[in-house]
């Protein structure tokens, strides 16, 4: 493999299409990968997350083709350390990784260690790579080139990141749970439907009511006191970026519950390799009573059920819903490369 390397997202930009085409038959084909998300991302650093960075995106080509992307930029990390990390470390991009074919990266990642090990970028103490799935084979693969140079290799369980695989049918779905969870979910929807308030959910369809809609997600978001702080003014102009990116792309699914005319819940989610990735959501606590957290849940689990989607995947996070609802343990790890 020939590696080189990108230090302008102008140069993303313009291989975007290549770029995107790579994901598509990487090992971990996910939504933050994206060159369309990776950009806004970097724009603003993920929300003002970092101060400061340099790009280092390290590609690696044979015969001229695309086989390895490693997403990468230079800053000092939380330890203070200088360090290669992930192009959206940490708090807004779930999952992250290198791109690459499963059976290319073993030698991806033994050529990657080798040139990061060169001239060409910056002076960097540890490799230091956050929210990769603990099923990614990246992880094996950096541990064993990373023995292979001398070097230390450590990786940490971070969070929970449970999913529910989906049969297809509303029905056998609700018959996948637990008698009593399943009980439950219908009560809430009863509960609801016999209110005597008018009520809908939707999803959003209207792209010229996209930043409209986005700002009352947000608005129903900082009713959580936690959210409230982290949603700063450059958070907030990022999250309404990548709504457009994803809005543009064809991967948004951004829907609302009404209740007496006024939104009751909201959820941002990605729409995205026939999965449903559940970014965030946001409530009105005004209309507790009728749990509309839940049953927006719900309505979307019966529509993704409806419109053969795979999976459920709710992202980081181990809120006790998720799990009332059927869903499947698995991790992100946060994995490290140390050299002397």
């Amino acid at each position: 493999m020939e590696f080189s390397l990108i230090t302008s997202p102008d140069e993303i930009e313009r291989m975007r299409d290549e770029w995107n085409t790579l994901l598509a038959a990487s090992a971990s084909h996910v939504p933050f990968l994206r060159s369309d998300y990776q950009l806004v991302w970097w724009k603003t650093k993920g929300g003002g997350e970092w101060a400061n960075g340099a790009l280092n995106v390290a590609l690696a080509r044979e015969g001229g083709r695309l086989v390895g992307i490693a997403p990468l930029f230079f800053t000092h990390n939380r330890d203070g350390e200088p360090a290669l990390m992930l192009i959206g470390s940490v708090e807004i991009s779930d999952y992250l990784d290198v791109i690459a074919r499963t059976e290319d990266i073993p030698a991806f990642i033994e050529g990657l260690l080798t040139f990061l090990n060169g001239p060409d970028v910056p002076a960097w103490r540890v490799l230091d790579w956050y929210n990769i799935l603990d099923t990614s084979p990246t992880l094996p693969a950096l541990e064993r080139a990373s023995r292979a140079h001398g070097w230390d290799y450590a990786q940490q369980r971070l969070q929970h990141s449970p999913y529910i695989p989906l049969p297809g049918d509303w029905e056998a779905y609700l018959g996948s749970i637990e008698k009593k969870q399943r009980h439950e979910i219908r009560r809430k929807i009863r509960r609801l439907e016999n209110s005597g308030l008018p009520w809908r959910w939707y999803i959003v369809e209207d792209d010229s009511r996209l930043d409209a809609e986005m700002e009352e997600l947000i608005a129903l978001m900082v009713n959580d006191p936690d959210k409230a702080g982290f949603m700063t003014q450059a958070m907030r102009e990022t999250f309404l970026e990548i709504a457009r990116q994803a809005c543009r792309e064809g991967y948004l699914q951004l829907s609302f519950l009404e209740i007496d005319g006024r939104k009751a819940a909201g959820c941002i989610a990605f729409d995205y390799q026939n999965r449903i990735w559940v970014y965030n959501s946001g409530l009105n606590h005004e209309f507790v009573e009728y749990s509309p957290g839940w049953v927006l849940i719900a309505f979307l689990l019966r529509w993704a059920n409806e419109h053969k989607r795979l999976e459920f995947d709710f992202l980081r996070g181990n809120e006790e819903y998720k799990y009332r609802f059927g869903a499947i343990d698995r991790f992100i790890v946060r994995a490290q490369v140390r050299r002397e």
